[in-house]
């Protein structure tokens, strides 16, 4: 019996000469990494849009008393490296152009 659990994409060639499945999640990371920032508004976006640290951590109180942490789940996301190293370089560029970014490594 064959199942149709295990199909898998074809493979592509890299411009490091590895092969990688062609995922949906692999195609999204592609882009992130390829992704140029070229202009100083696009950079001033990518920076307000993508937090410096995870917003997700949570303290949960009942009657002034802490019962439990939610722990950050970033770490989770499949794409929180890729979209880090994005806001990077948008942060990269627009210290290379002069820009003060004082107010977004806050």
């Amino acid at each position: 019996m064959i199942s149709n659990n295990n199909i898998y994409a074809p493979r592509m060639i890299t411009k490091w000469s590895r092969a990688i499945a062609l995922t949906p999640s692999n195609i999204i990371k592609q882009k992130l990494d390829s992704w140029e920032v070229r202009e100083k508004e696009m950079a001033k976006r990518i920076v307000s849009l993508i937090p410096n640290q995870c917003p997700f951590a949570k303290d949960i109180y009942l009657f002034n008393k802490r019962l439990f942490t939610i722990p950050p789940l970033c770490k989770l996301n499949p794409f929180y490296e890729d979209l880090m190293m994005l806001r990077f370089r948008a942060l990269s560029y627009l210290s290379e152009i002069g820009e003060d970014i004082t107010p977004y490594c806050q």
